[in-house]
């Protein structure tokens, strides 16, 4: 199996053409339906405690791990249909995300930027 995005980028593509759905595939359909899909992810977590959460039964967990798919496969999608790198995106945010939350200034506390004063 391969990690690569780009080689899943595609396969989704080609995925999406042999079925003539990339008609289909506009950034608003695949931000509706990534929308869809973590509605559907929080359905598996709805009601449980933080332990509950964390220790996942194998059924469950299998069912969470295809409903973070379905995400990552929209995700994916958006990506190739705005020309975004996910990944170079995802290393920007890190880095945007290391100068606004400073280690001796968050350690230890989940408020927002904002909220820091």
């Amino acid at each position: 199996m391969s990690d690569s995005i780009q080689e899943l980028n595609e396969r989704l593509l080609r995925f999406a053409r042999e079925r003539d759905w990339e008609q289909f595939h506009s950034p608003k359909n695949l931000c509706m339906a990534l929308a869809g899909e973590t509605g559907e992810l929080l359905e598996h977590f709805q009601w449980l405690t933080e332990q509950e959460s964390m220790e996942l039964d194998e059924d469950k967990k299998e069912a969470v791990a295809l409903e973070m798919a379905d995400i990552f496969i929209y995700l994916v999608r958006l990506g190739e249909r705005l020309d975004i790198n996910l990944l170079d995106a995802a290393w920007q945010k890190i880095a945007i995300n290391e100068k606004r939350y400073p280690v001796e200034q968050v350690k230890g506390d989940a408020r927002r930027a904002e909220e820091y004063q």
